[in-house]
Parts: structure tokens; sequence; C-alpha cells
């Protein structure tokens, strides 16, 4: 029998998080003392080890309860775990050379062909696992679910991820060359990405697109998402975005 601190040192999860746990039903003590102790024993061990796969794989507490409940055999869980594990090396060794050809090209000072800058989010699991992190934030934050509202359509995304890059890099570029908010390279940078979204069925006009990039501006994981790629990169965007609005 060990100790929720044994536990926790022989995994390295916390002491908290063990006791959250427990809180859940996700992994309950075999035994608790009369002195309030929790001791876990060997299959609670192996519980946690299939927890943390789960967890590893991004999946939520509540799905990784239910799955356990669903599937009481261990090396039927162990084979499913080991699968999905597989399946993510393998996308994963495709962004790694993704990477890598980004790097070269980048370091050679040579464009990258668009559809080569996507390898490795082929599929429509694959887009929706790459939209993961965002999509919880949408939901925690404005109770909005992007997979559930909108069918991701693998092409279509890698081809509007594509004019997303290219518009951004040119924000990115101008902002780094001092080139004025409301220039007319600007301007001509803003239409053409409209022109662009208009082609995937998105008719966003100067005013909604001025309000995406305020909205941009004010949240959080956006705002950090567009100045890690340039320092001050949210503001411009949002500025231009507004000028550009105001001379439609």
């Amino acid at each position: 029998m060990y100790t929720v601190k044994e536990v926790s040192e022989l995994s390295n999860v916390t002491i908290k998080t063990l006791h959250h746990y427990h809180k859940i039903g996700l992994l309950i003590p075999r035994e608790i003392t009369e002195a309030g102790y929790r001791l876990y024993g060997m299959e609670e061990l192996e519980r946690l080890q299939h927890i943390l796969f789960y967890k590893e794989l991004d999946f939520p507490l509540e799905q990784i309860k239910q799955l356990l409940e669903d599937q009481p055999g261990r090396a039927e869980i162990l084979s499913g775990q080991r699968e999905l594990l597989l399946g993510r090396m393998s996308r994963l060794e495709r962004l790694v050379h993704t990477l890598d050809e980004s790097i070269q090209h980048t370091r050679e000072g040579k464009a990258m062909n668009t559809k080569d800058m996507f390898q490795g989010f082929q599929s429509e699991e694959e887009w929706k696992e790459a939209l993961a992190e965002q999509n919880r934030h949408v939901q925690e934050n404005y109770g909005y679910d992007m997979l559930e509202e909108n069918r991701v359509d693998p092409v279509e995304m890698n081809e509007q991820a594509a004019e997303a890059v290219r518009f951004m890099n040119g924000m990115a570029q101008a902002l780094k060359d001092g080139v004025k908010y409301d220039d007319g390279q600007i301007r001509q940078l803003i239409a053409s990405h409209l022109e662009a979204l208009k082609k995937h069925g998105h008719d966003t006009g100067p005013d909604a697109f001025a309000a995406q990039a305020r909205f941009f501006l004010q949240d959080d994981f956006h705002r950090n998402m567009l100045e890690s790629q340039q320092t001050g990169l949210s503001y411009y965007l949002c500025t231009a975005a507004e000028a550009f609005a105001q001379n439609a």
C-alpha cells in the first residue's frame, strides 16, 4: 500500500491533483485510514498510469473517467492507448519534417510552397486536434464550440491557413519595416485578404474585419498568438483594420 505522498513521488503527479482525482471519482484510494490518510494499491497505480496516458493524449478528465469505466480490461486499455500514441507519433513525425523544411527555407531566404507548409494537418481529426486549445478557450470564455458549429474540411482548412499565414506574414513584415498602418500597401494587403476570405465563403466586410481585429486585441489567447509572431502585431492589425473600415 502506498500513501498519497509516495504515489505523488512515484508518478510525478502532485498531491493536490491526486486529491482532485479522488474528489471527482477518477482515482479513488483503496483505503482511507481512521486518521484520514489515503492509501493506494497496485490496482490504483495501474489506473493512474492509464489516466496519465490519456492525459498525454489530451483527453479531458471527464472523458478519461468514462473510458476507464467502459474498458475495464487493462490489456485492452493499454492496446488502445498504444494505437493512439502511435498515431500521434506518426503525425508528429510529419510535423517535425514540415518544421525542418520550414527552417531550411527560412535560413536560405526562400519562400516555401504553401501546400508544403501544412503537411501533417491532413485529416479532419488532425485539424480538430490542432484547434483543440483554441476551441477550449473559446468555449470556456464565450460559450461557443467552433468545431461543433463548423465542419472541418482538411483541404479547405489548409487553403485558409495558407492565406492566413500569407496575410499575417505580410502584416508582420510591414510592421518591421515601419510601414504606416494606413499606407496604401496595407490597404491593398487587407483588401486582397478580404477577397480571399470571400472566395472561401466568408463574406467579411471591412467593419466585420475591424471588429474581429479588435476581438483579437482584447482576447488574451488571440492577442498572445499574434504577439508571439511579432511584438505589436495585434495593435498594428487592429489600427490598420479600423483605418481600412473608416475609408472603405
